[in-house]
């Protein structure tokens, strides 16, 4: 135990002369703390043992996961602990890399059929061609399939490196507008391909922040850069219209097309609200659980919000009845995605100009941080405007 305290202490020819001996022994135990808390972790293994694989293949992980890495955290000296590098990751199983072939940064997902099955298959299935290309398709791409020698049962899964859903606040009813547009069509497309699934919530819904965050974001912090840093140059979803996926296909299940009303036994995912599994009932249709998650997650998103996660926007009202019929009770009540889609565009379609430009106040938040956003709101509605952009947002280029 002595050695590894005097590994991860810094040398003492680092600590300021003018310190009594007692606050230099301090300083110096609170410095290794801190470098025994940014090391890495167990479940972080798996991807130092394997980089050197993983890079012979076209996958190089980031400094954090070569062999032989230790944190350098100069001792009294001012360090980002939100640097990336210097952080563990929020999900054992994911890690970041770069793909060398193009140099893109990627998503590494490991997952082991024992434990889910059909995750595989399913996300095979929706995220590469033929369905990859169908523009309603708003599931995550897979990119590529890999497979450790010596784990035959796990597979890597590639994807894009996407970005947190709440990163960055909505600065219009047209955005918002947009990413349920999104949200709808792509569970349309899963249920039309009979794939439900099980899963949806915000966690589970990303979207492609490579315009929106041109400097790169931060795998454990999407606020933050790389670097752990503000970033300073950020646009909006109207100046740059991000693309939104479902991810996470570990709990989905794909059923026979001949078969109007498949029966799964209740499986709880990231919401665990879900009014039929509190009953004794054994099976229920998860498609119709799809529609509830679905509509929960706008609901906490967007309309009301939540305590802690998530603040919710004022003037969302609009909302309200269709969610409310998507997160009814009685499952068997909930409309279908079909209906739901339809009756989305409906209100959309009552909705003018002026409210889908004008900015949706968060239900939580500072007060002068607020007036400083609507100030900055303005200058982009009324140069909007003059260029004739669009209030809902469009894929294609405004700036």
């Amino acid at each position: 135990m002595g050695q590894d305290t005097a590994k991860n202490k810094p040398s003492t020819s680092t600590v300021p002369d003018n310190l009594s001996p007692a606050a230099r022994e301090a300083l110096l135990e609170l410095s290794a703390t801190i470098r025994k808390g940014t090391a890495l972790s167990e479940t972080e293994y798996f991807w130092r043992d394997h980089a050197a694989w993983l890079e012979s293949i076209g996958y190089k992980l980031r400094p954090r996961y070569q062999p032989g890495w230790e944190p350098d955290i100069p001792a009294f000296q001012a360090v980002t602990l939100t640097n990336e590098n210097l952080v563990p990751m929020a999900r054992a199983a994911i890690v970041d890399a770069i793909c060398i072939k193009d140099g893109k940064r990627v998503l590494l997902k490991k997952t082991l059929k024992a434990a889910h099955p059909y995750e595989v298959e399913i996300t095979t299935f929706l995220g590469t061609a033929p369905l990859a290309d169908d523009p309603r398709n708003y599931c995550v791409p897979l990119r590529d399939t890999l497979h450790p020698p010596d784990t035959p049962d796990l597979t890597i899964l590639v994807f894009p490196f996407l970005q947190q859903l709440d990163a960055l606040p909505f600065d219009t009813f047209g955005e918002i507008v947009d990413f349920i547009r999104q949200m709808l069509n792509g569970l349309q497309f899963i249920h039309e391909n009979h794939v439900a699934h099980r899963d949806i919530g915000v966690p589970n819904l990303m979207m492609d922040g490579d315009e929106l965050f041109p400097d790169g974001w931060n795998q454990r912090y999407a606020n933050l850069t790389p670097e752990g840093e503000e970033h300073t140059n950020v646009f909006t979803r109207t100046q740059r219209p991000p693309k939104y996926y479902f991810i996470d296909f570990g709990l989905a299940r794909r059923y026979d097309p001949s078969d109007p009303n498949p029966l799964e036994e209740p499986i709880f995912g990231g919401d665990r609200t879900v009014p039929e599994f509190k009953t004794n009932k054994e099976s229920f249709n998860p498609f119709h659980t799809d529609i509830y998650y679905a509509g929960n997650t706008i609901r906490r998103f967007i309309t009301e919000g939540t305590d802690v996660e998530w603040t919710g926007y004022y003037g969302t009202d609009f909302l309200r009845p269709l969610i409310q019929d998507m997160v009814q009770d009685d499952p068997t009540k909930r409309p279908t995605i079909d209906e739901v889609v339809t009756r989305f565009e409906d209100i959309c379609k009552k909705l003018g100009p002026w409210k889908l430009r004008s900015r949706p106040a968060p239900r939580r938040g500072s007060i002068f941080k607020g007036l400083r956003s609507q100030i900055d709101h303005w200058k982009r509605r009324i140069d909007f405007i003059k260029r004739g952009v669009p209030p809902i947002p469009s894929r294609q280029p405004t700036t």
